[in-house]
Formats: structure tokens, sequence, C-alpha cells
């Protein structure tokens, strides 16, 4: 087995010799960023993440500026995360060690930022003086490899040891993370990891983390399904006296309850000044409610758009039996707009739609993400496989 080229610090392999195997990795490290031949390559993943690293321009002496988030935008990163949900459980889980075990505990959000830290006191010491503290942006961007960044990079678990990182003041660390999903659609949450001295490391670390990360999804499944319960069985009572459709949802969109209308189990995210059109009830307009949103038709179950091209931006005027709305359009999208009000009811794939606005059909990619883009200003009036506009929706371009 070669020292290098493969983790030899997993579970289920024999300890390897720390010291020994940390020297290899430095002289690995030299030898790449200084542009020479090393002894042997470096892990796939970590080379990738070096390479990426080097093109960004990074110090790998360690003199890249931290950049940390004061308490206000700390706080709201924490409130605005689902993580808050089950950090405690994972404190539990990750920290039942004696106070001696010398590593910390770190939950993230999905920019790398860190909104939760714990653990050993020796080892908070040691982050404190290398800026690994809660507010700290640890993308890779911001400070190189880390286990941390390059997880959130590669959306996969990363264990990095010692000159794996490509901050050489990072060196003495080893890092485990795991990122953590959303169990219903599968959106990055952020990650977990535990840190501690290099030559600490311990074969089941890695094994520890994604337990508690799976651990977590769960709970939060769980949490999801009884806000929902919650949700449907108060608004169900509030709403048993009244007729016509109604629909309750939660911040997500998730459904909890439906009233005359059949919905899909997930509707786009509700905003309070946008009208969402609901297949069966027609344009809903959006009403807070604690825990989520009460969308009721508006009155017109038909929603009438113009596109006017010629005004300087573009906008879009819809129609809906309430105010008028008006949305600003970059040239580009009322491209698209323009595009799907052409093909009609048949709609425009997003092959055919690169095509007409690239002039060849290789910006499938681009042109999904605009569109979804797009569709966070317009809402549901928008469908998509192929892209069309809704339902019920009239459509003309002035």
């Amino acid at each position: 087995m070669v020292r290098g080229s493969i983790p030899l610090y997993t579970q289920g392999m024999l300890q390897p010799d720390l010291a020994h195997l940390a020297r290899d990795l430095t002289r690995i490290h030299d030898a790449v960023i200084t542009g020479a031949s090393p002894p042997v390559q470096p892990r796939a993943l970590v080379r990738r993440s070096w390479d990426r690293m080097l093109r960004l321009g990074l110090d790998p002496d360690g003199a890249n500026a931290r950049i940390v988030a004061d308490e206000a935008e700390l706080e709201t990163r924490r409130r605005n995360s689902r993580l808050r949900l089950v950090v405690e459980e994972m404190r539990s889980v990750l920290l039942r060690a004696p106070d001696a075990a010398p590593f910390i505990l770190v939950v993230t959000d999905a920019d790398g930022v860190i909104l939760w830290r714990d653990g050993a006191a020796s080892a908070r010491r040691q982050a404190d003086e290398l800026g690994f503290v809660e507010g700290a942006h640890w993308s890779e961007a911001k400070v190189g490899t880390n286990a941390i960044g390059t997880a959130l990079t590669e959306e996969a678990p990363v264990q990095l040891f010692s000159a794996e990182h490509f901050e050489a003041s990072q060196h003495p660390w080893y890092c485990s993370a795991v990122p953590v999903h959303d169990p219903h659609d599968g959106t990055l949450l952020g990650v977990v990891d535990i840190s501690g001295p290099a030559m600490t490391l311990h074969p089941a670390v890695q094994s520890l983390v994604t337990t508690a990360v799976r651990l977590a999804e769960a709970r939060l499944m769980i949490a999801q399904q009884e806000a929902l319960n919650t949700l449907r069985d108060r608004m169900s009572a509030m709403l048993a006296g009244t007729s016509g459709p109604a629909l309750v949802v939660d911040d997500a969109g998730w459904v909890a309850y439906q009233q005359g209308v059949r919905s899909r189990d997930r509707i786009e995210a509700p905003a309070a000044d946008r009208s969402i059109l609901i297949p069966g009830a027609g344009l809903c307009l959006p009403e807070r409610i604690t825990g989520g949103w009460l969308l009721r038709p508006t009155g017109d179950r038909r929603a009438s758009v113009t596109l006017r091209m010629r005004q300087d931006p573009p906008v879009l005027d819809i129609h809906s039996g309430t105010d008028p709305l008006v949305v600003p359009l970059t040239p580009r999208r009322a491209q698209i707009l323009a595009a799907v009000t052409s093909a009609g009811s048949a709609g425009i794939s997003a092959a055919d739609l690169s095509q007409r606005l690239y002039g060849d059909g290789d910006h499938v990619v681009t042109v999904r993400a605009e569109v979804s883009r797009l569709r966070r200003s317009v809402g549901a009036l928008l469908a998509t496989r192929p892209y069309r506009w809704a339902e019920g929706v009239d459509a003309r371009v002035e």
C-alpha cells in the first residue's frame, strides 16, 4: 500500500503511522504546490481541490483573509437554517466523549458559514487562532481545501488529514465532514464536521459523523411531517365552515391541507407579493399564516400576460382579477418569454430554446438555469417540460 495515494485512515483499516503519513503528505503537498513532480500523486479528490485552489490563486502559506459574519448576520443564518432543529441532537450524539477528547463539532450552512461550534476547550482555542470560529466562511474559495468547503463542492463526505489541506496553517488538523440534505427534496442544507489535532485522528471518526448526519436527516423528516400535521389540523378546523377552494402549505410549498382542489404534494414556495396559479382553483393570492401560507382564488380562474418588448427594460404585465403585477425583465428573459409565447400550447423544449437563443443546442444547461430563475419571478404561470404558459394563461407580445 503506497502512502499518500489513498486514504489510510478510514474505518476498517489498521491505524496508520500518522506521523509518517503526515510527513509523506507534506512532501506531496509541497511538490504539487511548487509545480514539481510529487513522489506519489495525491488522492483524486484532493488533487481536484488543489487544482481549483491554484486556479483561484489562493495562498498555500495561509495568508488568505478570513471573512467572519457579524452577530446579526449569524443569527439570521441560524434562524433560516433547518439544522437548528437538530443541532442539539447532533451535539448529544457526537460530544458524548469525555471532555478531554480533543476535537470540536462544527455545523455550517450551505454557504460554508459556521453556525454552531462546540467541543473540547483546548481544540476550540487552537481553532480560534486559525479563524475556525462561529460566523467564519469556510468555503474552498475562502480558506482553500478543507473538509467543509470540499464536501460542499463535491456534495459528498470528505475526510482530510494534515497536508491534504491546501493552507499550511491547517496541516496540524484532521477534518471529517458530511453534507446534510433535506430528506424531502434533496436540497443541500449544510455540513456537519468533526475536527481535531491531526495526530489524534481515529479510524472511526468519519463513520461517526456519517451516522450523526443520517440521524439528523431522519429527524428533519419527522419534524417536517409533524409541522405539516399541526398546520393541517389547525387550518382544517378553521376552514371547516367555509366554501370554495383553499390550499394550505408550509413555507417551502409542501401541502398540508387542501379543500375543493387537488394539488401535488408541493407547489412553488409562496411569496406575499405574487399570485400562484393552482390547477382547479386558478390564480391564488398567498396569505401569510402561522407556520405557512393560505392560498385562495383571487376570483379569476384565468390570467392574461402581456410581454412588452419595446419598453426599456422589457416588462411582463400580469392581470388576474387583482391589481396588475408588473415584472421587469432582462433582455434575455424577455427573449425566453417571447419564444415561449410564439410556441403556443405545444411549448418549446430546452434544446429548441437553446437553438433559438444561441444558434446551437449546446446551451441547454444555461437555458434551464435561466428559466429556473425566471420562474422565481413569474411563478407557476410558466410551466415546464416543455416550457409553455400554464393552462388558463392568455399571453401576447407587444
